[in-house]
Formats: structure tokens, sequence, C-alpha cells
């Protein structure tokens, strides 16, 4: 049965790999719609190989140049045109590639349409994963993990209930600077922080893997994506790369997920899930992996990640302070405004400073995501 799949973030490393696996599917996989923010010579190209029925452009002046090229296609611009996508009737599935806060409000425009989402960013979760996994119990649809950790649980959790589950296990390569000295970091460059050792991903999941923070936010989200506690959920350190999590049950057995890194895999998986379908693309080969290592993480070597669970454990808006202020100082590295070390400081601050809230509508999480990039701007201009 073909699938019409809405991509949000198409242009992006995960839309990428969604449309990989369109091709690898075409019988499977139909591209209804794309959404883009403002690669507008990437998206012509998509659309004039997928024809997909609609597409969104965010930014306004790149939407222009889409529909100039493309007169015959339905183009939607701005912010009302993305959110109209994400609810568009003819989608049987939206998959969410968009990095960061902004993918939230597509998301709940999704759920609340009854569609499925196939979510690969977590910052939504992290924000508002309360209302985004109310709704999609009010109109019973669902949540697909595309995170490769959290598809890996996903995985390794069919057939077993929660009261079989003894913790999970979330694996982390470490990042390009594991094991450095933090005196060797001071001068490092955003160029270096995105070269991930195992991982091809973009610019900003690859800056949020070297500080660990990216974990963090997993962290989060697994809570909400299988209702956990916290203490259910451990971080190890893996840097191979290899197995993408594991889930410890209640008898001690212990399930891991292996894999090439390659996010076609768990896309695949949740564009075809309840179903498996024959992978034409890379596979494991066990005879070359030599050593699967797991260390412990160090706090004082991430403290992005101490953070982060510091942000799970209070809970309200922590998780909406955090991102907001991580994205905020990720933003300010990538131009050379802070360094690299900066990134946790600033995040640090205005966590402590904020005025945390319990219970919080999707307009207060709106609210206090914008007044947490200003202070963290405010943070950042001490320097």
């Amino acid at each position: 049965m073909t699938q019409n799949v809405t991509i949000l973030g198409s242009t992006g490393s995960i839309g990428q790999s969604a449309l990989k696996v369109a091709r690898a599917y075409p019988d499977d996989i139909k591209i209804h719609g794309l959404s883009a923010h403002s690669n507008s010579d990437e998206i012509i190209r998509q659309i004039n190989e997928f024809q997909p029925a609609v597409v969104a452009i965010s930014d306004e002046s790149a939407a222009k140049r889409v529909k100039e090229s493309c007169p015959d296609q339905n183009v939607l611009a701005g912010e009302p045109g993305l959110l109209e996508l994400a609810c568009d009737d003819g989608t049987d599935i939206v998959l969410s590639g968009i990095v960061g806060a902004a993918g939230l409000m597509p998301i709940l425009q999704a759920l609340q349409q009854g569609t499925p989402v196939a979510l690969a960013n977590k910052e939504p979760m992290v924000m508002a994963g309360h209302h985004v996994m109310e709704l999609a119990r009010v109109h019973n649809t669902h949540i697909l993990p595309v995170d490769s950790e959290h598809n890996a649980i996903f995985q390794c959790l069919q057939g077993h209930q929660t009261t079989d589950l003894y913790k999970i296990h979330l694996t982390a390569s470490g990042g390009p600077f594991y094991q450095k000295p933090r005196s060797d970091l001071e001068h490092v460059t955003p160029e270096q922080a995105v070269k991930h050792p195992t991982w091809d991903m973009g610019a900003k999941i690859s800056i949020d893997s070297a500080t660990l923070m990216n974990k963090g936010l997993e962290v989060i989200e697994a809570m909400w994506l299988f209702d956990l506690p916290l203490d259910k959920i451990d971080v190890v350190i893996h840097p191979q790369s290899i197995i993408h999590s594991l889930v410890e049950f209640t008898d001690g057995s212990i399930l891991a997920h292996l894999g090439v890194t390659d996010m076609t895999l768990p896309i695949q998986y949740a564009l075809t899930w309840p179903n498996r379908v024959k992978n034409p693309m890379a596979r494991l080969d066990l005879t070359q992996m030599k050593a699967l290592t797991f260390d412990p993480p160090d706090f004082s070597e991430f403290p992005c990640l101490h953070l982060a669970l510091e942000a799970a454990r209070i809970g309200g808006t922590a998780g909406t302070v955090l991102n907001a202020a991580n994205e905020t100082a990720v933003d300010a590295f990538r131009n050379h405004r802070i360094p690299f070390l900066r990134i946790a400081e600033v995040v640090d601050t205005v966590l402590n400073e904020a005025d945390i809230q319990t219970n919080p509508s999707i307009d207060t999480i709106l609210q206090v995501d914008r007044e947490t990039r200003m202070a963290a701007e405010r943070s950042i201009e001490v320097i």
C-alpha cells in the first residue's frame, strides 16, 4: 500500500536521506509534499524529480523564486504555508526533519489532523513533549521515532510490555573531541566541531553531538516517547556507533540494535512500519567490527549533558529553556561570536536564572522560548 509522505525540511540532512529512501521504494513511497526554509535551488531540483502535490517555503523571497521557476507547482509561503502543508489532507504520514524549535508547531498541526508523524527532530519533544504525546493519544495516531537511538529502542521494544523494561541505554559516540583535554578545546572552530567521527549530519546536530547536548536532548525525548522516568535512562559512550541503543529487561536480558551509521535505515523503518522491507542500501559487516567499547560519560568533559539531565529532573519549562538557550549559543558559536566552551556556560547561566513554570500551555512554551533566546543573547553579549 503506497504511503503519501510529506517531508518537512526536505533540503536538510534528514530530508535528503528520506528522499533516498523514496527513490529506493517508488512503489511504496510517494512524495506528496516537501518543505524548505530558503534553499530554493535544491527544492526546485526535488520538485522536478518527485513532482509533489504541494510544497511550502518558509522564506517568502525563496518561495517567490520557486514559484517563478515552477509556475505549475502549488507553493505555500511563510510559516502559515508550512502549517498548512503539515495538515494537508493528502498526506498519510509527515516526516519532521526541521531542525530546532521551528519544528514544533507543524508537528502539532499534523497530529491535530490525526496524521502519523515520523519524528526526526527532538527539540519539539524537549520543549513540549507532554502536549505532543497527548495530541497523539487524543487523535489516536502514532509518533514513530526516526532518531537512530530512539528508533533502535522502538524496535527492541516491539512485542514487549512496559512492565518488562528495567532500563534503556542511549549510546553516544562522544563526538569529535572525545577524551581531548578541555585545554585543547579553547580554540576549536565550527568547522572542526561539525566533523563528526561516525555520522554525516547537519551542522547544528553535529555541534550538539560535540558538546553531548544532543544526548541530553535525546534523554528528555526518550522520557516522553517511552513514558519513562529519568532514572530508567542511562547514557553510555560508544565511540564505534555500531550499537544504536540497548534495552535492558527485568530478567537481566539486554537487546541491542546494531546497524550501519546511515539514517536511511531508521527513516525506512519509520515510513514502512509495521512492515519490514528489503534494504538495498549498505549493510553491516560483522567481520569488520574489531571492538565494541563502552564508557560512562564524564560530566566535567561534557557539562551540557549534565545541564540537560538537570532540566529533565526539573521538568516544566526547563526543557524549553534548555533548548532555546542552546540553539542561541550554538548559532553564536557557528557565527564565531563565542568560543566552543562558552556554549555550556551560556546555557548554564540562562537555565539557572530562568523562572521555571510547571504544566505550561503551548502559548506559555512559545513565550518562554522567545524570552529565553533574548536572555541567551544578553549572556552572549556580556563577553
